[in-house]
C-alpha cells in the first residue's frame, strides 16, 4: 500500500509551472513558514515555478523532553561535535521528499527542473535526500543546516547528482546549529567534489535580506540552467 503523500502548501509563480521547489521547513514549524520569502523574490526571473513546501510528520523529540512536534528526524543531543543520529527518521522523510518529487515527475516536471531546499532540520534532509537521488535534480538549497550521517555519504551518494550544484548558507551567530559545524559540512562537500557555493551572514539561526537575494540569484540560474 503506498504511503500517504505529506500535506503542503503549493505557491505558484506562474501558470502552467515548468519548474519547482520541494522546500522543507525546521523544527516544530510547518509548511506555512516560509511561504512569505515567495513574495520577496522577483518571480520575473524565475521561470513559472511551483513552489512546494510540506508539512513534516509529527514525531516526539527527545531534546524536547519528547513533546510530540513537526519534525524531519529526532535529536537526541544538542552536541554536534559528538552525537548519535536518527538514522531511521532521517531515510523516512528523505523516502517521503522522494514521494513528492515523484508527484512533481507525474505533473510533467522532470527530475533537472527540481529544487530540493531546507531550512535547519529540512535542509539536512535536503542534503541527505538530494545527493543520494537516482537522477540529476537542478539543484540542493541548504539554509542554516548540516550534512547528516556524513559518514555513510561516500557509500551512498548517486553518480547522477555528482555535480549538482549546492547553495549554503548559514549565520555566524547562530546559536542553534554552530556555524562552524556547518561550514566543515560545506568543506567536506567541497572536498568530495561539489560545486558548493558557501554563504555566511551577520544572523541568528533565521533568514536575513541579503541571504534572500542571494537564493533568487542562485535559483534564477540553475532553474534557468
Amino acid at each position: 500500500m503506498t504511503e500517504a503523500l505529506l500535506p503542503a502548501v503549493e505557491i505558484l509563480t506562474g501558470p502552467a509551472p515548468t519548474h519547482a521547489v520541494i522546500w522543507m521547513h525546521g523544527l516544530g514549524a510547518d509548511g506555512h513558514d516560509f511561504e512569505p520569502v515567495v513574495d520577496e523574490f522577483d518571480t520575473d526571473r524565475l521561470p513559472p515555478t511551483r513552489f512546494i513546501f510540506p508539512h513534516a510528520p509529527e514525531r516526539a523529540v527527545t531534546i524536547n523532553g519528547g513533546y510530540v512536534m513537526r519534525a524531519w528526524f529526532d535529536i537526541y543531543s544538542r552536541d554536534y561535535g559528538n552525537r548519535a543520529e536518527d538514522v531511521e527518521g532521517t531515510e523516512a522523510s528523505a523516502a517521503q521528499v522522494e514521494a513528492l518529487i515523484a508527484r512533481e515527475n507525474a505533473r510533467g516536471i522532470p527530475d533537472e527542473r527540481i529544487v530540493l531546499a531546507g531550512f535547519s532540520q529540512g535542509g539536512a534532509i535536503a542534503l541527505h535526500a538530494g545527493l543520494r537521488h537516482p537522477r540529476r535534480l537542478a539543484g540542493v538549497m541548504a539554509l542554516s543546516t548540516f550534512l547528516p550521517l556524513v559518514e555513510r555519504l561516500a557509500g551512498e551518494a548517486h553518480p547522477a547528482n555528482r555535480d549538482v550544484p549546492i547553495f549554503m548558507a548559514h549565520g555566524t551567530g547562530d546559536s542553534v546549529i554552530p556555524h562552524g559545524f556547518a561550514q566543515q559540512s560545506a568543506e567536506l562537500l567541497t572536498a568530495a567534489g561539489y560545486p558548493l557555493a558557501w554563504h555566511s551572514y551577520p544572523m541568528e539561526h533565521s533568514l536575513c535580506l541579503p541571504e534572500v537575494r542571494d537564493i533568487e540569484d542562485w535559483l534564477a540560474g540553475v532553474l534557468a540552467a
